[in-house]
């Protein structure tokens, strides 16, 4: 297939476009690079079967396409917060022009949804027919209601127009390649432990996250991109094992051997709680997540070690 990666550049986006060209397919990646960073796919552009177009997903081009895959948007607080209309853009307008790309070619489209459009959860764990405990005015509200307003525009545009279309929602994606400076807790902790600085927990620690290897989400995600049957369907993505951050932090700074954990005040609208239902997923295509989070872990703090010049840490 040829395949349209709005947003191809991102953390996500970068695993998943060099597995599709391993694959065999073409890709075309667009990404206006205000998260997504140019080393992402620069050992790519050589490749015969990669191209790369630097703009706003907004504003994509007609591109001749079979399938078209929308990553493009900001996803950590740090960064969403910093460029909020950009962020609401990216998944209301950058969706809208997706799907009109796909009309155009007949290619079907997939939108990268998120387990924060589920909020606060009331209800635990998150099966797809939960509808959500959202603040629509919060903190987090510029990508969780705009992630919202996507799927809704997606189901819209799929009945009306007669495109072919899906939703996947991923839940806490972790591994190489993260960036250092977008807020998340997995790269977060791993650096101050390796620069010897306090691991910070937000609150007591016992909120809870679902952490997904990169390499199994990929796994996933081709799976649904290569379907060509699927049309219509709300798919959880994730990890069905549930870790308190306070356990995170403990083992990342068991593996590193260094960073002491201190506790500063929680952040406004972290959710409790977070762990998906994947049977959904499972019951399609056979997947489950197979990437133990100590192996991952030990990947992650060997590929921000690298990158940050630090010694390795002797325990990981």
């Amino acid at each position: 297939m040829r395949i349209l990666a709005a947003g191809g550049a991102g953390f996500i986006g970068g695993h998943l476009v060099r597995r599709l060209l391993e694959q065999g397919h073409d890709v075309v990646v667009v990404d206006n690079l205000s998260t997504g960073r140019p080393e992402t796919v620069q050992g790519l552009r050589h490749h015969p079967g990669f191209s790369f177009i630097e703009q706003d997903v907004a504003r994509t081009p007609d591109v001749p396409c079979d399938a078209i895959i929308h990553l493009a948007s900001p996803a950590s607080p740090v960064h969403y917060s910093r460029i909020p209309m950009a962020t609401m853009s990216a998944n209301a307008f950058g969706a809208w022009r997706l799907l009109e790309i796909a009309k155009g070619q007949g290619a079907r489209l997939l939108f990268v949804s998120t387990s924060e459009i589920y909020g606060d959860p009331l209800v635990h764990p998150q099966p797809e027919e939960y509808w959500g405990n959202v603040d629509p005015v919060g903190p987090r509200a510029c990508y969780d209601e705009s992630k919202r307003f996507g799927e809704a525009l997606v189901m819209a545009a799929r009945g009306e127009l007669g495109i072919q279309a899906n939703i996947v929602r991923l839940f806490n994606i972790y591994g190489p390649g993260m960036a250092l400076d977008d807020g998340r807790v997995v790269p977060e902790m791993i650096a101050s432990a390796l620069r010897g600085e306090a691991v910070l927990i937000h609150g007591d620690g016992l909120q809870t996250r679902s952490f997904c290897y990169v390499d199994d989400l990929v796994d996933a995600m081709v799976r649904v991109l290569e379907d060509a049957e699927i049309d219509g369907q709300i798919l959880n993505i994730g990890n069905p094992e549930e870790v308190t951050i306070l356990s995170l932090a403990s083992r990342i700074v068991g593996m590193v051997g260094a960073g002491p954990i201190v506790h500063v005040p929680g952040r406004p609208g972290d959710p409790g709680r977070r762990m998906p239902v994947i049977t959904r997923f499972t019951g399609r295509y056979g997947w489950t997540p197979s990437t133990a989070l100590d192996e991952g872990l030990r990947a992650t703090i060997s590929d921000l070690s690298a990158r940050l010049g630090i010694a390795m840490p002797r325990r990981a």
